[in-house]
């Protein structure tokens, strides 16, 4: 999502870092293509479902409200509209968390946002319900596609005509082309699927770079050479086809492939061997540099521009979740173009940073009171692998049990802590298991 324009600086709206082609971390997509529109749980407002992230920034820009894990829910245009009648009639701080932000501020720069989110029971009972109804459909089209024998279709590879069953087709593919989608089984909508994949390949398309190529021979000799028979795995339109991903909200279709135990006749085929897990990349506070690994984004930050985040830790004797804020604090102000150790204001980033060097402020920070504030728990960037590397160690754990003011997101507002417990998910499964047991 990107910032938004004017003087006025929106915390709880994300930044975004360019995506990288590498990034396997998404949560499966299992919006179906739909005309339906997104209304506006306070106003007129609504949109296509495709441009739901326009509607989610006008509710946080507009109506101070941001709806937790939308990628999970599974029928978004339904939950929109069960909450748009609840905020009806009665008021949003009878369902929603508050979150106040710049609480230890002047009263006038305070805030007050609202979180919807599944830790109350009547928002956890009606995601439950959309996707039971989502699973169902999702089963329902199964049957159909296993009990249909009017199914015929042609071989993507070889032309071969096959007709009956769908599995004879997929199973023919694996077997005698290497070129596997998982277990039949575990495919639904399947006549899409392949027209999704035959589509690509009738656009000179390769299926798993996505490649054009200038002919079908050269396209040909490209996926056999490169052992590219297999699915784009950063392809999140194929998330939908898997059942399994119906069944385990999260879940990516790449964990499906992995547990396909299908043994193929010709074992020199298996293009699956050389598959492996896309590095998370990691960008550095101040510049653009990424890197693969933990220790090569800390090293690049110490040595290119002499800022130590494990020795600030020990220092300042920092916790879990003021690691957190301390980062989304300094990605704030350097995308403010401001000193985070000073404040002063540049007119761009670049100076900056040629400010920090020349100051020597990469290790000067303000007072803790400055950027230990509960807005900081939100992250400057969504997409910021930094944020889930910081150090998480023991002696953590223990000052976060006597420290409540670490408890992110309902801190400010703890009215109804002892209610949520009560009503938690973790409580009700440790109930049934004592019943059980």
């Amino acid at each position: 999502m990107a910032a938004c324009d004017g003087s006025q600086d929106s915390i709880l709206e994300p930044l975004c870092f360019p995506e990288q082609p590498a990034d396997g971390s998404s949560v499966p997509s299992l919006q179906r293509p739909s005309t339906e529109l997104l209304v506006c749980l306070f106003c007129s407002e609504s949109v296509p479902l495709k441009q739901k992230d326009v509607l989610l920034k006008h509710l946080l820009l507009q109506h101070k409200l941001v709806i937790a894990d939308v990628k999970l829910i599974a029928d978004l245009p339904k939950y929109m509209l069960y909450w748009k009648g609840r905020f009806l009639e009665q008021p949003v701080t009878d369902f929603c968390s508050v979150i106040k932000t710049n609480s230890t501020g002047p009263l006038e720069k305070q805030e007050d946002y609202f979180l919807l989110c599944d830790v109350l029971p009547e928002d956890r009972i009606l995601r439950e319900k959309l996707q039971q109804k989502r699973l169902e459909e999702v089963l329902e089209q199964q049957q159909k596609e296993r009990d249909d024998s009017s199914f015929q279709r042609l071989c993507m590879f070889c032309s071969e005509e096959f007709s009956g069953n769908r599995s004879s087709l997929l199973n023919h593919m694996a077997r005698e082309h290497s070129f596997s989608i998982g277990l039949p089984d575990n495919i639904v909508y399947c006549d899409e699927f392949l027209n999704a994949l035959q589509s690509k390949l009738d656009n000179l398309q390769c299926l798993y770079c996505e490649k054009t190529f200038r002919d079908k021979t050269t396209l040909k000799d490209h996926m056999r050479k490169k052992a590219h028979r297999r699915i784009n795995a950063n392809n999140h339109d194929y998330d939908r086809f898997y059942v399994i991903n119906y069944l385990e909200l999260g879940k990516t279709w790449e964990e499906v492939q992995s547990e396909d135990d299908r043994e193929l006749v010709d074992e020199e085929d298996d293009d699956w061997s050389d598959w492996q897990a896309h590095p998370v990349s990691a960008v550095c506070l101040f510049c653009d540099h990424q890197s693969e690994t933990m220790d090569q984004i800390y090293t690049h930050m110490k040595e290119t521009h002499d800022f130590d985040l494990h020795k600030l830790r020990m220092e300042l004797n920092l916790r879990f979740y003021q690691q957190v804020k301390l980062v989304n604090f300094i990605r704030r102000q350097i995308h403010q173009s401001r000193c985070y150790g000073c404040q002063e204001k540049f007119d761009s980033r670049a100076d900056v940073l040629r400010h920090i060097v020349a100051e020597s402020h990469a290790m000067k920070l303000p007072e803790m009171s400055t950027w230990d504030q509960p807005q900081y728990y939100f992250p400057t960037y969504e997409n910021d692998a930094l944020l889930c590397t910081l150090s998480d160690s023991d002696s953590d754990e223990s000052d976060e049990v006597n420290h409540g003011e670490d408890i992110p997101v309902i801190a400010e507002d703890i009215s109804n802590l002892r209610a949520l417990k009560q009503t938690s998910v973790l409580n009700q499964l440790l109930k049934n298991r004592s019943s059980c047991s």
